[in-house]
């Protein structure tokens, strides 16, 4: 970038909060849209079961913390995975490629992402398991059982579980839009890039389900329930195959695919429109 080019300062900065606008845009969408395949998702891990969790009623349930919390935990994703691309040397047309600058940059932007995102994923699924009615009334109770920490149940089950998803799906959607780009020999359209989007997340989705499952489990343990709560990733993988088998690990494995595979369609399709949206604007004022 330069310090002594202003020129290559401004429009980084550009870059920046074009992907601060762009990943708010694509998460707020795909958090609205596919909130009930999360829900259905989430009451399959729960250890209550399916149908004592609430079944196919209610799958709205916490859309309000979700929606809260999806604009700025997708801008801050984002924001963080260009500024950190950049930083390590990756071209602003993607025509570099490591899958090390990409799985560090994805790293990076998921730490940063998950200080938002675990303490609405702690309400929203106590209330997708229908453990709470009302956004305030969770968050109230959670605060006053557990304290401000309680909002931060599973942060580190969620960060080890969005680590491995996020160095596979995005080092994927890179190589596979590089490689299209290639063959192409021309810029992959927003389109094109949201089936990509769509394959590489899929194939992170399944690969990390054991992880998603100890992490829900973990974020719906309560210091006010009366069973044991769960703690730390490996104990919780040992006590599921303990108590319920090793298939339990896969459990909502379905929903779980076909959740990130359309939800990483239209985040990473919505981001490329609203980059690509944003780019024609700069020019149009040129």
């Amino acid at each position: 970038m330069g310090k002594d080019n202003p020129q290559a300062k401004s429009l980084y900065q550009a870059n920046l909060r074009q992907a601060l606008v762009a990943g708010a845009m694509a998460g707020t969408i795909v958090d609205s849209v596919l909130f009930p395949l999360d829900t259905i998702k989430t009451r399959l891990q729960a250890q209550a079961g399916f149908a004592v969790s609430g079944g196919f009623r209610g799958v709205y349930s916490g859309l309000l913390s979700a929606f809260v919390g999806s604009a700025p935990n997708a801008a801050l994703f984002f924001v963080t995975y260009e500024a950190i691309k950049r930083l390590l040397g990756a071209s602003a047309d993607g025509s570099s490629h490591s899958p090390f600058i990409f799985m560090t940059a994805a790293t990076c932007g998921e730490i940063s992402a998950c200080t938002v995102r675990v303490p609405t994923e702690v309400i929203k699924q106590r209330m997708q398991i229908n453990q709470f009615n009302t956004t305030i009334g969770a968050v109230s109770s959670v605060l006053k059982t557990e304290g401000l920490l309680g909002l931060y149940r599973g942060f580190l089950p969620t960060v080890a579980r969005e680590i491995p998803f996020t160095c596979i799906q995005f080092p994927l959607y890179e190589f596979f839009k590089s490689k299209y780009g290639q063959y192409k020999g021309e810029r992959v359209e927003p389109m094109e890039a949201a089936v990509m989007g769509s394959l590489a997340g899929g194939i992170g989705a399944a690969i990390t389900t054991p992880l998603d499952v100890c992490k829900t489990r973990i974020m719906l343990s309560s210091k006010s329930s009366s069973n044991r709560p769960y703690t730390g990733i490996v104990e919780t993988m040992k006590r599921i195959v303990r108590e319920e088998g090793a298939k339990k690990l896969l459990a909502g494995i379905g929903p779980r695919v076909m959740w990130i595979s359309i939800g990483g369609s239209i985040f990473l399709g919505a981001y490329e429109k609203g980059l690509k949206t944003f780019t024609q604007l700069q020019l149009l004022e040129k």
